[in-house]
């Protein structure tokens, strides 16, 4: 999921996150600084669902509009993730043996 509050609140004309943080402390939800910080900025680790619930009545949205699905980031039975993840990342690096203090080991 992609959090979508800021550009949902841009969209109702909340351009500051100390205005929404008001709005929302009228709604009966008194949110941190440091924790309206990481909502306004960030992708919450943790929101309660309460909490979204408050949200979307202060910015008079849907959840729809908050939380964007990404379902292409789901692993799915049968795809090999691995590989997938190899694929993007190209070639793999040479591996060069070294002894513990950094110099080269000898030709075998």
């Amino acid at each position: 999921m992609r959090w979508n509050l800021r550009l949902t609140a841009a969209n109702k004309g909340v351009w500051k996150a100390s205005e929404l943080q008001r709005s929302l402390a009228e709604h009966g939800l008194v949110i941190s600084a440091g924790k309206m910080s990481g909502l306004w900025s960030g992708q919450p680790v943790s929101l309660k669902l309460e909490d979204l619930d408050v949200i979307c009545v202060a910015l008079g949205c849907e959840i729809s509009d908050l939380l964007i699905p990404e379902p292409e980031k789901v692993r799915r039975p049968g795809e090999e993730a691995g590989l997938r993840a190899a694929v993007a990342a190209g070639p793999a690096p040479v591996v060069v043996p070294r002894r513990r203090d950094g110099r080269s080991l000898p030709p075998m």
